[in-house]
């Protein structure tokens, strides 16, 4: 037996060999910075040239595979010390090691660099506790991990990489006099993060440009480093100065690097790419052009054929020819950039991540080709590759999703009524939803739907115009609101399951469980954390992730058993027209770019209505939404404070402040936006429907109608078009009784489960409260009377009722009422928080509730929302179709009903509407006091508060802003 000193000594010398045979790796993903290798096992690093240059056009890294995770790296023995056999053996797997290495490097092929992972890690046994030797091993496997994730598309590899550059910095930092690398392995850090980032908008930037140091031995590495972080951070956000300080730091590396070194070709690549994106940003400076080209052109040179990275640098020279193409229209330049993208395509390994990316370029190149000569070969071609990229079975969905979107833009522009276009839409759909991955927060999924968020718009509008009106609808409910769906996945029932096999569905009840309170974190890596928080937050989203893919495998067992194949998955337009309420029609109206429809579903029919609206356009829809939410920000109707004519001119101070009225030049817009939107949206639907006025002398009640607005028309109140101020005035409440819906799902399944459905006895109530003074929001004094009068007035009626007022009640104890009544009234202020949804808040004298809060309590008896505040129903434009508000989120949080608002309301009115809604719900009882209390009624109350209201009115805008705002959505 010999001291553990003398292990890591043998150890530590076994690595030159590592050093003799001079093996570099090309550290980061597809699309960012690579990290440089720890020099004890490597002479120089090697910055690996982004293969995606300087467009961010589609497609880059793929397919999943199976490798160690950083939870699975060798423990290492305290138990014994090594015997002289064990040092041998570890040195022969780590030479075995370095020869599947080079053998990667030359072929590329995963499996080599597998072995070679494996082989590192086994050689950590051997490595004592808080030897100096340890940091730069584990350093160089998370390295390797990070090239895994480039070749494979894997996002577990990339975690790992981070997982295990981030313990490499925890260790180091705690040796009693650090480490001599210390800022090397910061740099190895910072390139990890920055790889993920170009994937996941997980982590800030300046991060990975913080951890890339200059003060440092290995200077060339940290400017190249460096260099490419400020160049992908000009990509996010336009900046002609991060891209100068770029090529300031990627020059100076290439002057620092002899002739002769084995970096030298990737830091002339990187040179290349900085210089590329400051001609895309500057005026088009041709020198910048010339250098770009004659720096890959020398990189290639000193590269030779026989290497993996090949690809990756005609794949950029290209881009450069294909840049200089777009400014000067010289044929050659295009034709050079196809010859070198033809050749990387022929080189890069089947399989390799980058090979939607390099196919999705070359259609790009021969599209710009067609475009500037006509020549209709082209285009087939790039239709056709652009159809490949998106059908590949590896590479990145964003990718994959950015090429099936050009397929099927190409396709509509080649041939409008090609039936390949349908195929295009329906590969890119299936795409989309994996963009929101339950892996990620909600607010992650968030971050990555809203770059596509008309998509599902896009698509429906091109099945229209194929009459494919089933398409349309499927598309719709596919491509829209998909977090909300998402949750809505994870909290169903699974009956029919359990019926089958038990075991299985209550492990995806459990998992389910897992995924929804994951979602729901708040912890993602950002600028400013510290390591152990950092540490924290990567650990989280390696939870999230490994659930995920036990869901996915879960989900897969269930579809293979008979009658369960579509256990989960998106609704087929059959499913869809099943469930639908008897009481009225699901009207889904979709804004799309080129054209709008309707879609009526009826109970009992086996297909949507299309209702094509030929006067409606986007273009109106916006101008709407504009002059709409023009008029209430000049009126400050953001905050419930006094009556609409008479408020704060500031919409954010929530104090009283100097009061404006609407001026007379307003007078007309809020009018002249509702009738557009009777005529050229409402009533055409109406007609189509046969729905005429109802005769409420008679004492006839009128339909319901459930809406579902895509894009811009979900800001406006379409339950309120009509024509007002004349004697042959009509609007929607003279034909029916209007809800809203995010999705044709979230009323089918009410419809579906509730059937048979009444409010349990035990928990049949209504809970209330109001907050008139929470610290930093204005008075609502009047919430104190409008929640007085409605608990004694359904005290009166029998109703079992529970009312607690400002500080009195704390946020814990509202949600353990909010789970022993099946209704609750809130009175007070919000919060809505667009970017975040689930921070949206209610605010209270002592403290907060919000969103998220509320959808990880139990609320199994939830039935009514009525939330007397402001804006509760306002969502974000930048996410129109994923109804990121807080009525939504109630429905998903378990609410079947939800009463909200779209803007502010008048403090005396809302007061008004409450009460005559109670009382509506009330006196129409089945059962009289002995019955329970639910709001099944309650847009039938809401309908009726609104009509009382809008006698007590005139026809006024002050009066349409009045009553207009109060919205019902659900069952």
């Amino acid at each position: 037996m010999i001291r553990a000193e003398a292990v890591a000594s043998r150890l530590l010398k076994s690595t030159s060999i590592f050093i003799d045979i001079n093996i570099r790796y090309r550290l980061a993903s597809s699309s960012t910075a690579y990290a440089i290798f720890h020099p004890a096992f490597a002479e120089q690093a090697m910055v690996h040239i982004n293969p995606t240059g300087v467009t961010e056009d589609v497609c880059g890294v793929g397919s999943p595979t199976t490798a160690a995770g950083a939870d699975s790296v060798s423990p290492r023995s305290k138990e014994r010390t090594p015997s002289l056999s064990d040092i041998d053996g570890a040195i022969s797997t780590q030479r075995s090691g370095l020869v599947h290495l080079a053998r990667f490097e030359h072929t590329g092929n995963v499996l080599d660099l597998k072995k070679a992972i494996s082989n590192q890690e086994g050689a950590l046994v051997l490595i004592p506790e808080g030897h100096t030797l340890l940091p730069p091993l584990l350093s160089n496997i998370g390295s390797m991990y990070l090239r895994l994730f480039q070749h494979t598309g894997d996002h577990s590899h990339i975690n790992n990489a981070i997982s295990i550059h981030q313990r490499v910095l925890k260790i180091a930092e705690r040796m009693p006099d650090g480490h001599a690398d210390l800022h090397g392995f910061k740099g190895n850090l910072g390139a990890s993060f920055m790889t993920r980032f170009k994937l996941t908008n997980e982590l800030a930037l300046e991060d990975a440009v913080n951890l890339a140091p200059l003060d440092h031995p290995h200077l060339p590495n940290h400017l190249t480093n460096l260099g490419i972080s400020l160049t992908s951070r000009s990509k996010r956000d336009p900046n002609v100065a991060d891209i100068d300080k770029s090529i300031f730091f990627q020059q100076k590396a290439v002057d620092l690097t002899p002739n002769g070194h084995g970096s030298l070709p990737d830091r002339l690549g990187n040179l290349s790419n900085s210089l590329g994106r400051r001609y895309e940003l500057k005026p088009h400076d041709p020198e910048d052009i010339a250098r770009a080209i004659s720096a890959q052109k020398e990189a290639l040179l000193l590269t030779g054929d026989e290497t993996a990275k090949l690809p990756g640098m005609l794949n950029n020279v290209a881009l450069m020819f294909q840049s200089r193409f777009r400014q000067t229209g010289d044929r050659s330049n295009i034709d050079e950039a196809i010859k070198a993208q033809r050749k990387a395509l022929d080189l890069i390994p089947e399989g390799h991540a980058d090979v939607p990316q390099f196919t999705c370029n070359l259609g790009k190149s021969l599209h710009l080709r067609f475009t500037a000569f006509g020549d209709t070969t082209d285009l087939d071609e790039s239709i056709s590759l652009y159809k490949s990229a998106a059908t590949c079975k590896f590479g990145p969905p964003q990718r994959r999703l950015d090429a099936a979107v050009v397929w099927a833009r190409f396709s509509t522009q080649s041939n409008p009524q090609s039936p390949t276009i349908l195929d295009a839409y329906n590969t890119a759909l299936g795409l989309l939803a994996l963009m929101g991955g339950l892996e990620r927060t909600v607010r992650g999924r968030h971050t990555q739907l809203q770059i596509l968020s008309s998509l599902a718009s896009e698509a429906a509008a091109s099945a229209s115009r194929l009459d494919r009106a089933d398409k349309a609808l499927e598309w719709l409910e596919q491509g829209r609101c998909v977090v909300w769906s998402q949750l809505n996945n994870l909290r169903i029932p699974f009956d029919d399951l359990r019926v089958y096999n038990n075991n299985l569905a209550q492990s995806i009840a459990n998992i389910s469980k897992q995924l929804e309170h994951a979602g729901l974190s708040h912890a993602v890596s950002r600028t400013g954390m510290s390591l152990s928080e950092n540490i924290s937050a990567e650990d989280e989203y390696r939870s999230r992730l490994q659930l995920a893919r036990r869901w996915d495998d879960l989900l897969r067992a269930v579809r293979n058993i008979p009658r369960f194949e579509h256990f989960l998955k998106s609704a087929p337009c059959s499913a869809l027209m099943q469930h639908l309420p008897s009481s009225g029609p699901v009207v889904i109206i979709n804004v799309g770019k080129g054209r709008c429809d309707a879609f009526a579903l009826l109970a009992g029919a086996d297909e949507p209505l299309h209702i094509p609206l030929p006067n409606f356009s986007l273009d109106n829809a916006n101008r709407y939404r504009i002059a709409l939410n023009t008029q209430l920000q000049s009126g400050g109707l953001r905050v419930r404070e006094g009556d609409p004519s008479t408020v704060s001119d500031s919409e954010t101070s929530w104090r009283p402040g100097k009061t404006v009225r609407l001026g007379k030049r307003s007078e007309n817009v809020i009018r002249g936006v509702l009738r557009a939107l009777w005529i050229e949206v409402v009533k055409p639907i109406l007609d189509m429907l046969a729905f005429s006025k109802v005769d409420f002398s008679s004492g006839a009640s009128p339909p319901r109608i459930w809406w579902c607005p895509t894009g811009p028309l979900s800001f406006l109140p379409i339950h309120a078009a009509g024509i007002y101020g004349r004697s042959n005035s009509e609007n929607v409440l003279d034909y029916a009784i209007s809800s809203y819906t995010p999705t044709v799902t979230a009323i089918t399944d009410r419809v579906k489960n509730d059937e048979g459905h009444s409010v349990s006895k035990n928990a049949s109530g209504l809970f209330l409260t109001n907050q008139p003074n929470p610290p930093g929001a204005g008075s609502i004094s009047g919430t104190t009377k409008e929640v007085q009068s409605i608990f004694d007035m359904v005290t009166r009626a029998g109703v079992r009722a529970l009312k607690i007022e400002g500080s009195a009640l704390d946020v814990g104890e509202c949600l353990k009422y909010m789970q022993e009544f099946s209704s609750i009234h809130l009175a007070c202020h919000t919060s809505q928080n667009a970017a975040e949804p689930l921070h949206s808040r209610f605010l209270f004298h002592a403290g907060s509730l919000d969103l998220a809060t509320i959808m990880k309590s139990d609320l199994k008896h939830a039935d009514l929302a009525f939330l007397s505040a402001c804006q509760t129903s306002t969502g974000e434009a930048k996410l129109s179709n994923e109804a990121v508000h807080l009525a939504a989120g109630m429905l998903a949080a378990g609410y079947r009903r939800v009463v909200a608002t779209m803007w502010s309301i008048s403090d005396k009115r809302a007061q008004e509407v409450a009460n005559d809604f109670y009382e509506y719900l009330g006196s129409h009882r089945d059962g009289g006091m002995d019955s329970t209390f639910d709001g099944t009624l309650s847009a039938y109350a809401l309908h009726y508060a609104i009509q009382n209201l809008r006698h007590r009115l005139d026809d006024s805008e002050h009066s349409l802003l009045t009553w207009a705002p109060f919205v019902h959505f659900g069952y």
